[in-house]
This record gives C-alpha cells, sequence and structure tokens, in this order.
C-alpha cells in the first residue's frame, strides 16, 4: 500500500508545507490501525511549490517546480531558507518583478524526517512522488542508508 502522506501545501491551497510532520503522522496513526505495518509504503514528495504573495483563495495558483529549482531560486533572488521546526520543511520569501513569493520545499533535513518516520512506524519502505525531478541530496542520503544495512 503506498499512501500519500504529502499535498497539504498545494497549487490551489494556500501556502505551506508539502508534508507537514504533524499532518503526516495523523495519517499514519490512522493507517497503522486498518493496515498492517509491513505492508505499508510511505509517500515522499519531491516536489515544491512557489505561490505569489497575497494568497488569495480561489485565486491564487502555485508553481510547481523541482527542489533543486526552489534552492536555485533562493539563491538567485538572494532570499534566506528558513526552517519551519514544526513542520520540518524549509521555506523562503523573495519579490520577483515586484511580486512577493513563498516557496516550501523539501530539503535533505526534511527527507531525513520522513525517513525518521518509516524506521519509526516499521514500514515496508517509502516512495516518491515525483521521479521526473533532480534531487541529488536526497539520493546521496538514500545511498547512505541503503550502505549502512
Amino acid at each position: 500500500m503506498f499512501l500519500m502522506t504529502y499535498e497539504w501545501g498545494y497549487r490551489y491551497g494556500p501556502p505551506m508545507a508539502v508534508a507537514p510532520i504533524p499532518s503526516v503522522r495523523k495519517v499514519l496513526d490512522y493507517a497503522v490501525s486498518v493496515i498492517p505495518r509491513q505492508k505499508i509504503d510511505m509517500g515522499i514528495p519531491n516536489y515544491a511549490y512557489d505561490w505569489p504573495l497575497p494568497y488569495v483563495r480561489n485565486e491564487t495558483v502555485a508553481e510547481t517546480i523541482g527542489n533543486l529549482t526552489a534552492v536555485r531560486r533562493a539563491a538567485q533572488y538572494g532570499a534566506e531558507i528558513l526552517y519551519d521546526e514544526n513542520a520540518k520543511a524549509p521555506y523562503y520569501y523573495y519579490t520577483r518583478d515586484g511580486i512577493a513569493h513563498v516557496v516550501w520545499f523539501e530539503d535533505v533535513r526534511s527527507i531525513m524526517e520522513k525517513y525518521n518516520l518509516i524506521a519509526e512506524y516499521g514500514f515496508k519502505g517509502g516512495g516518491y512522488w515525483n521521479l521526473m525531478r533532480e534531487f541529488r541530496q536526497n539520493w546521496m542520503y538514500v545511498n547512505q542508508i541503503v550502505s549502512s544495512r
């Protein structure tokens, strides 16, 4: 069973982490009450969202970008990357063409949190949505986990 544990922050919704850990935990807690743990693969997001601000419900649409693009964009605009300790996810603000933006994305810190959940819950493993975007630091971390087993 592949559990979709992402999309709290989404293209048409308000800016927030794609997979905030407290929300992910709620899904996992329910899942283990009805599905054997060894049958679960936890979903892990491999993408980011860039929202123009201010967010207006039913009007604002976020741009879907890759995690590497998110980091490059932060560097391009001189944005300070912040880390939400509750959501366990990085984000930043920047301005482009006079319009403020906020970007929520994944980095190795947030990926580590997700793999910690996989281990904590005793799941079969994890799976990514979507593999079409470059994310080198993720694969280096995954390779380190696999090599240490």
